[in-house]
């Protein structure tokens, strides 16, 4: 490892996690307006600029984040992708008591652990059928936990939607009260179809989430191990991530996957 010479935020021998957001242009209006994560010419880790699927790769070290020595390096993984994005669609449903949480893997069982900590009432939806899941999620602290077709027992304030299944935004609408907000965490969704108004009226809304600003990571990378938020990883060689996504496609991840290296299998 190396640093370049204006790096002076980290050493070497430091522990840091390099996120999906990995630069800004700093200089449109909305990097100036503090939506970063919106910038038009940003580059992301693994997509515009190589890493992610790599053993090395150079980051800029003003949008890495110091990992917190209490986790091991495949237990501090998903903190940079699932955490994150899960972390600004929490912060999108802004201070929801009764939060509905739609796919419950990655990003779920982490945002259940921070709502929890923030004592909101977590009501967690799988895919039918899904007992494993509805238990992983109630062993995390959710109130109550069914079926991605049923709607809770309860009026939600707020609902997430981490998988990327589009029939799951009218559900969502149908199981949210007056006022309530419906959060799409997704980089990618199938089409939502059409639905009618009376289940958007009363002022209840969508919104999408996109990608993080470096102020979610920072908030984030602080506040999970103070809770502290417990991964649970499956882990796959490097070699294997295809075999990763096709589980993680079929539902067959408890918690998050991490492909490992043979330099670190920590």
């Amino acid at each position: 490892m190396e640093l370049g010479d204006d790096a002076v935020r980290f050493k070497i021998g430091d522990r840091v996690g390099v996120p999906w957001l990995g630069w800004t242009c700093g200089a449109c209006s909305y990097c100036r307006n503090g939506q970063e994560n919106l910038c038009d010419l940003a580059k992301f880790t693994g997509y515009t600029i190589d890493g992610g699927y790599a053993e090395y790769t150079v980051a800029d070290q003003r949008f890495c984040f110091p990992i917190a020595n209490s986790y091991g390096d495949t237990n501090a993984a998903p903190l940079m992708c699932a955490g994150l994005i899960g972390y600004r669609s929490l912060t999108k449903a802004g201070d929801a008591k009764r939060l509905g949480l739609y796919g419950f893997g990655a990003a779920a069982h982490i945002v259940a652990q921070v709502a929890k900590y923030q004592q909101r009432e977590i009501y967690a939806f799988t895919r039918p059928g899904d007992d494993e899941a509805k238990q992983f999620a109630l062993d995390l602290g959710a109130v109550w936990a069914g079926d991605s077709n049923e709607l809770p027992p309860q009026q939600l304030d707020a609902a997430i939607i981490f998988a990327p299944v589009g029939a799951l935004v009218p559900q969502a609408l149908k199981a949210v009260g007056k006022g309530g907000k419906v959060v799409c965490g997704g980089i990618h969704m199938s089409d939502i179809p059409s639905f009618p108004y009376s289940i958007l009226w009363e002022e209840r809304s969508i919104c999408s989430v996109a990608n993080l600003t470096r102020r979610d990571g920072e908030e984030f990378m602080t506040l999970a191990p103070k809770i502290p938020v417990r991964t649970e990883v499956e882990t796959f060689p490097l070699e294997e991530a295809n075999e990763a996504l096709n589980r993680l496609r079929a539902g067959k991840i408890r918690g998050a996957a991490v492909l490992v290296t043979e330099s670190n299998s920590a």
